[in-house]
This record gives C-alpha cells, structure tokens and sequence, in this order.
C-alpha cells in the first residue's frame, strides 16, 4: 500500500515539475517572440500614431483648401466667360 502511495507521490511531483518546467518554457518563448517581433517592427521604419495624425490632418486641411481654390477658379473662368461675352 505504501508503495502505491510512493508511486502516486512520484508521479505527482513529476507532474508539478513539469508543469513549473513548461511555464518556464512558455515564459521563454513569449519572451523571444515579443522581442523578435519588436526588431522586425522597428526595421519597418513605421511612423509612431501622433505623426500619422499630423499628416492626416495636413492632408485634410489641404484638401479643404484645393476645395475652395477650385471653387474660386471655377467663379473667374465663368466671369472671364461673361466678360468675352459680353465684350463681343
């Protein structure tokens, strides 16, 4: 009966430390991964949130402007239209 109890005993010790070992190896792993994926990001020379946002919203504020430079091009060729127009 002992013996039974010895070999349960092992056998428990051996799954706790394998457990332990396992989580070290997770630990591990989770580890060279998250550095590894930090090198790979950083070769990609990928611009950081704020000066996307800059960009964005320089793009947006040209945008606005070629809109309303447009709509003023548009006024004086119909006026210089008028203008022949009426010149003839």
């Amino acid at each position: 009966m002992q013996s039974d109890n010895k070999i349960l005993s092992d056998l428990a010790r051996l799954g706790q430390s394998a457990a332990g070992t396992l989580h070290g190896v997770k630990a591990e792993v989770e580890n060279q991964v998250k550095t590894r994926l930090e090198s790979v990001l950083q070769d990609m020379d990928l611009v950081s949130r704020e000066e996307f946002e800059v960009v964005r919203e320089m793009a947006v504020t040209a945008r606005t402007e070629n809109e309303e430079l447009k709509a003023i091009i548009e006024k004086l060729q119909k006026d210089i239209s008028a203008l022949k127009k009426k010149k003839k």
